[in-house]
């Protein structure tokens, strides 16, 4: 370095000081701000403890309250039917006459046995009646007014015996006469006509009051179990003497018009099915409703006292478990693990993990981290539809076997010939139709068919089956079972291709 001239060194030197003023002026300058990132706009929603109640949903099957055999009760021929098979009856009103020429035979002949009676009757009287005081003056002796007096009781006595005899033969001759005993709807006649009747063959047919009309359903054991302890904890509370008003929720999803009462509840547990058997009577005077219909019963007047309810969607879901947003004093989000309950409506019953009073976030919550800034404003409940939510038919066309439709909240699910057990394809489509389902609260419907081949009744036992499988799963997946309803289908017989009929149907209300 000391070799180079002055110069040289002087540039090296002033090179470095020329770097050194470029760094020190560098430095000088201050620092870009980093952008602000913009508060969310979100809607928030303030927790508040209040009453909410509570509807608890069972499948149920409508029963006559009176249905009675209509039988023959004497033998004879049968002339011929005089009610239409399946119309309405009123009590009294003729269904079947029997042929009443033998009958009324019998009849004359009890008339004509009376008759004689009768004659004997006087004759014995008579005798009484001049032997008596013969008797008494000893004109007769004493075993003549014995004698008179036996013959007396005994032609009275047969008076009497002939009486019932002429009665028997006329119940008879009434009997030949079939009458409805009550009003109800009268079901086909088993029987044709010209058919002798006797104790092997005398069901006629059967009419089935029906109104009022019985609602059955079962409540399993476990959710027996689980009230009891709801109502001890004080987590539920239920109707004054457990008067629980039921409402009759019909095949398209109206309601009945007119609800009913529990009146009976079997003390006895069915080991079978697991369930306790519960009965509801409700009025049904236009006759809408028909014995052995399926239903669904709504029990309404329990209430959850002091509940949080939130709108579903305010609800999220990560592998941890449910979460949702809330909103602190520095108008900051944080995230709130939660433990849910039933679902009520379109809310969401929050179990633990919120308090009263916390801005709960309803819409914007998917744009949201922990700690981001938001910008709040007060959430509008939509305005309800009075009317009844109409099922959207089943998703067409899908892209192939156990895939979902076109439509996201639809989808089918295929079945082996003659199977009901779900295999793999099946298991996921269910599994990628239950996450769709899980942000949404309306009621999911499934629908089963069979095979286009085979015995019919079998083949509505086996798409019940494939409906309940397929329930099943959804449940095991996240799925309120309160959102899902079994239907019966219209036909046990899927439409389509034979691979194609085997399948579930999976709808959801739009």
């Amino acid at each position: 370095m000391n070799s180079l001239p002055a110069i040289g060194r002087f540039a090296l030197v002033g090179g470095s000081l020329a770097v050194f003023m470029v760094v020190v002026a560098g430095c000088s300058r201050e620092a870009p701000k980093a952008a602000e990132k913009e508060p969310v706009n979100v809607t928030v929603l303030t927790a508040e403890r209040k009453n909410v109640p509570v509807t608890a949903v069972y499948v149920a099957q409508t029963q006559s309250s009176q249905a009675v055999n209509i039988q023959a009760r004497v033998s004879g021929f049968l002339d011929k039917r005089v009610y239409v098979e399946g119309s309405t009856v009123k009590a009294g009103q003729i269904l079947f006459q029997m042929d009443q020429k033998p009958f009324q035979a019998q009849v004359d002949a009890q008339t004509a046995a009376m008759q004689r009676s009768q004659a004997s009757l006087q004759v014995a009287t008579q005798n009484l009646a001049r032997t008596k005081p013969l008797a008494e003056q000893n004109a007769l002796s004493q075993k003549d007014l014995d004698d008179a007096q036996g013959q007396y009781q005994q032609a009275a006595a047969a008076v009497e015996q002939s009486k019932a005899q002429l009665e028997e033969a006329k119940l008879n001759l009434s009997y030949t006469t079939i009458r409805s005993p009550v009003d109800g709807v009268s079901s086909y006649a088993v029987v044709a006509d010209g058919t002798y009747l006797n104790a092997t063959n005398s069901q006629l047919t059967t009419v089935s009051v029906l109104t009022p009309m019985w609602i059955n359903f079962s409540v399993s054991e476990n959710e027996m179990g689980r009230i009891r302890n709801e109502v001890k904890s004080g987590q539920l509370k239920l109707p004054d003497g457990g008067a629980f008003v039921v409402e009759v929720e019909l095949v398209d999803g109206n309601l009945f018009p007119y609800t009913a009462k529990i009146t009976f509840a079997d003390p006895s547990y069915n080991s079978t099915t697991g369930t306790f058997l519960l009965r509801a009577t409700v009025n049904n005077p236009a006759g809408v409703l028909r014995p052995n219909q399926y239903v669904r019963a709504r029990l309404t007047g329990a209430i959850r006292p002091n509940a949080i309810v939130v709108p579903q969607r305010a609800v999220q879901q990560s592998a941890k478990g449910h979460f949702l947003w809330v909103v602190n004093k520095q108008n900051q989000a944080e995230l709130r693990p939660v433990t849910v309950g039933e679902w009520k409506g379109e809310g969401w019953l929050i179990a633990e993990g919120l308090e009263p009073g916390e801005q709960v976030v309803v819409d914007g919550g998917i744009r949201l981290t922990a700690g981001a800034t938001v910008k709040a404003a007060p959430y509008v409940p939509p305005k309800t539809d009075p009317t009844r939510t109409a099922m959207s038919a089943p998703a067409q066309g899908a892209a192939g076997k156990n895939a979902a439709g076109p439509t996201p909240s639809n989808a089918m699910v295929y079945f082996a010939r003659g199977q009901s057990a779900l295999d793999a394809p099946a298991q996921n489509t269910i599994r990628m139709a239950a996450a769709s389902y899980m942000g949404i609260g309306t009621m999911i419907v499934i629908t089963g068919y069979a095979d286009q081949t085979g015995n019919v009744a079998a083949n509505v036992e086996l798409a019940k089956q494939r409906a309940l499988a397929v329930r099943n799963a959804l449940v095991q997946s996240g799925i309120d079972p309160q959102r899902v309803r079994l239907a019966a289908p219209s036909t046990a017989t899927g439409s389509g291709s034979a691979d194609q009929a085997r399948r579930v149907d999976i709808v959801v209300a739009q």
